[in-house]
């Protein structure tokens, strides 16, 4: 079997609310796809990783170890089948760990500081990627951090670190699977406010971060494919002039950049036709439009990328869900596989 190329930095994971699923499809990933995970570390907490390690032993099976290194430079020494985990954040005793499946303002500041220290690190060069375990958005609401999930986050970072506006630093979520891509023009916000969201600049900006990260990708031009707002793509205006006035001019702009851009298509069909191999990609103009087919093809092998950083990050294509967590029965797939994305992506 051909070995995982490895890239020349690090992939620095961060373990996601320590009240949810993420400690422990961590340390899934580790035992059981000890090639996949090589040249990768923890940021973040010893004790939140040993209590992940220890809600997946079984028994019969030898418990997974956990090693705190003191520097990246320790990473190449640890053995496969261990979490190497280097301390970022202020270390909790077993004690003052949070109730698993419960929100909790101290869980959400620690996932928060994790993530931003990754980031950093990102920006920094130290490390190749950062793939991120999932976040609770109302523990972060209640640690009181102003934004509602990691893009909004990360973005804030970046345009921090490069001493530029957030709004000069767009960004935006693409959901793959070995089926299909998606990226939105909208993320994290109201239908309404989605809805106002469909400009002609905002989606040609979409359509901008698509071609230069999928060209990256692909090592060719993507093909990609536009949606239309309203159902049937409007039908000529009769259900709506979206597509005529607003998303229409921007596939022509970008088409006379010389990118494969094609629609407005309708929305209802142009995913199954993606799915087929027509287009390399689908751009969803609101959230839902665009996660509800990639969601439904199966979340575990989904992977959630933010596009139009200056790093690569990647993330599982699901939440904290606790109502599992602390059970060691969580799918670690979709994060093997941001990992083996995250890998691709830098190179």
């Amino acid at each position: 079997m051909t070995s995982i190329v490895q890239p020349r930095r690090p992939i620095a994971l961060t373990p996601g609310d320590p009240a949810g699923i993420g400690p422990e499809i961590l340390a899934k990933a580790f035992r059981d796809a000890p090639e996949a995970m090589r040249g990768c570390f923890v940021a973040g907490d010893v004790e939140v990783m040993r209590r992940g390690a220890a809600c997946i032993a079984r028994p019969g099976l030898a418990s997974l170890p956990v090693a705190q290194i003191e520097s990246l430079s320790d990473l190449p020494s640890v053995p496969p089948r261990c979490v190497p985990v280097l301390q970022v954040v202020a270390g909790q005793s077993a004690a003052d760990l949070p109730v698993w499946g419960r929100v909790d303002a101290a869980a959400g500041a620690h996932a928060a500081a994790t993530v931003r220290w990754a980031a950093q690190a990102a920006l920094r060069g130290e490390v190749a990627a950062m793939v991120t375990a999932p976040l609770h958005k109302a523990a972060l609401a209640a640690a009181g951090e102003p934004f509602p999930g990691h893009t909004e986050l990360l973005q804030a970072e970046a345009a921090r670190f490069h001493g530029r506006a957030v709004a000069d630093l767009p960004v935006r979520m693409m959901l793959a699977n070995p089926e299909l891509r998606t990226v939105l023009v909208s993320i994290h916000v109201s239908l309404r406010q989605a809805i106002e969201a469909v400009t002609s600049g905002n989606v040609l900006e979409t359509l901008r971060i698509t071609h230069q990260a999928l060209v990256a990708v692909l090592g060719r031009p993507p093909r990609i494919a536009v949606a239309g707002l309203n159902p049937h793509a409007g039908e000529d205006g009769l259900f709506g002039t979206e597509e005529r006035d607003v998303i229409a001019p921007a596939v022509v702009a970008a088409q006379a950049q010389g990118w494969l851009a094609s629609g407005p298509h309708a929305p209802d069909t142009v995913f199954m036709r993606a799915r087929r191999g027509e287009f390399d990609a689908v751009v969803a103009m609101h959230h839902d439009q665009g996660l509800i087919p990639v969601k439904y093809l199966g979340v575990e092998q989904g992977v959630n990328v933010t596009l139009g950083l200056p790093f690569v990050r990647t993330s599982p294509d699901h939440g904290t869900a606790f109502d599992i967590a602390g059970q060691g029965v969580a799918d670690a797939a979709s994060l093997i596989a941001a990992v083996t994305m995250a890998r691709q992506m830098a190179g």
